[in-house]
């Protein structure tokens, strides 16, 4: 299996200087990293600055979640095809919201490939003092990246007083008291920071290793067909800590699995007319008890 970790943060806040810095201390290791980047704009600024030589994929003009989730899956299935890697950095858009992001990383396509270690975000240390001056929008997004973060890396600290620094620290941590924060300029990391993140292991339920102690992610496996009303009836029980479940569903009296989606208390069914493996994702919190009917 191929570690994956997920770089999220708002725009500027130092997330393609934290890749650079990552990738090279992986080359350090005499590992191979590959990289798959989400870009808002047509044009790969930042992937212009990756270094040569690096395996990578990228999404122009679109987020790695919602509609561009397949794009996303399709790119980082090319890398696992195509290139020889021991180590996949995604870097997000500044816009994506982490629980999205890993809606494109745990395709049941090839989840069970990826050893999904954990999100980490680069908070731009300076902003979260101003975050009141932001729209409550661009301020909700900006809280829930370092809400569901695994590490943080309190970014810019050299912008800050001493007495600033602290105060910075302290709030963070207030909204985010499972991660590990570290000051940071110019996101400077260890690589070993990020290794210590560890995946949970949680129940008997075949599962995608994922660190994060609130979002984690399950594999479920069909032994057999399920009635679709059964499987619907399913879906309307489960709790609201399920934020995205996807993948294959193999329903009675049809020859292949249906390609299912389902988010915010809403499905989607589309037809298959190849055999898929039968099993969907679930992503969410507190999953343990979460099972096929």
């Amino acid at each position: 299996m191929k570690d994956v970790y997920l770089f999220s943060g708002f725009l500027g806040s130092g997330k393609t200087t934290l890749l650079k810095h990552i990738i090279q201390q992986v080359k350090d290791q005499g590992l191979v990293p590959a990289v798959f980047m989400n870009e808002l704009g047509e044009m790969n600024f930042d992937s212009d600055e990756i270094v040569d030589g690096v395996p990578q994929k990228e999404l122009l003009d679109g987020c790695i979640c919602c509609t561009g989730s397949e794009k996303s899956e399709a790119q980082i299935q090319t890398l696992l095809a195509e290139e020889e890697f021991d180590v996949l950095l995604i870097e997000t858009t500044g816009a994506a919201h982490p629980v999205e992001a890993l809606d494109a990383v745990f395709s049941p396509l090839f989840a069970e490939r990826l050893n999904f270690k954990g999100i980490v975000t680069v908070a731009d240390s300076k902003r979260w003092l101003d975050r009141s001056k932001l729209s409550p929008q661009i301020r909700s997004l900006y809280l829930e990246q370092i809400r569901h973060a695994d590490l943080i890396l309190a970014n810019k600290m050299d912008l800050l007083s001493e007495e600033e620094q602290a105060k910075v620290t302290y709030e963070i941590q207030s909204l985010n008291s499972s991660a590990q924060i570290i000051q940071t300029v110019q996101a400077k990391v260890p690589m070993a920071a990020l290794e210590k993140i560890a995946p949970s292991v949680k129940g008997e339920v075949q599962k995608a290793p994922v660190s994060k102690l609130n979002l984690n992610a399950q594999v479920l496996h069909f032994d057999a067909p399920v009635k679709r009303d059964v499987f619907e009836q399913w879906l309307r029980a489960l709790p609201e800590s399920v934020f995205r479940i996807k993948g294959y569903v193999p329903l009675e009296g049809d020859k292949y699995p249906h390609a299912f989606q389902y988010a915010y208390g809403m499905a989607q069914w589309l037809p298959e007319y190849m055999k898929m493996r039968p099993q969907i994702v679930v992503i969410g919190e507190n999953l343990e008890e979460v099972k096929l009917p």
